[in-house]
């Protein structure tokens, strides 16, 4: 049995996608993994600034240290937020459909099992869902993103994404 991932090309790097069709035979398969990325304090104090949520749990380390995370943790929104950039670079399947744009159209579920704790590195695995055409202009893709935690047995994020492509 071949330890390769499924959708991924012969070198293990990424296989593109470039019609519908094939896309839809990789439907309930893991179609990629990304790279590890540390998360530092500097990007949860900046991620505090752009929404305003400043609790300390978040912001304030000596404070933080007291509770039961025993340090800063990221927010649960940042962690969602990371998606697209968690995607960059990862191995497996390329979807490139030739569409004209790709747009979050929204998100079934999102659950947070475990904390990010300040300084752990993450990464994300993809696993497509599904593939819906919609109307004559557009295609729709579910994807179930499990954001992981290096070292850690629960992931920090699991979300259902929507994503359409528009032709």
């Amino acid at each position: 049995m071949s330890s390769q991932q499924p959708g991924m090309g012969e070198s293990g790097s990424q296989r593109v996608v470039r019609k519908v069709a094939e896309l839809r035979e990789l439907v309930g398969q893991e179609i990629g993994v990304g790279p590890w990325v540390e998360i530092t304090q500097e990007r949860v104090n900046q991620f505090a600034d752009a929404t305003g949520d400043h609790q300390y749990i978040h912001v304030d380390p000596e404070r933080a240290k007291q509770t039961f995370f025993g340090g800063t943790i990221a927010h649960g929104y940042l962690t969602l937020s990371l998606i697209p950039f968690l995607s960059q670079g990862r191995d497996g399947v390329k979807i490139d459909l030739g569409g004209r744009m790709t747009v979050n159209y929204g998100l079934n579920r999102v659950r947070f099992p475990a904390p990010v704790r300040v300084g752990k590195r993450v990464r994300l695995r993809t696993t497509l869902l599904a593939v819906e055409e919609v109307g004559e202009q557009a295609v729709q893709i579910t994807q179930r993103q499990t954001v992981e935690v290096e070292g850690e047995e629960k992931p920090a994020c699991v979300a259902e994404t929507l994503s359409r492509i528009y032709f």
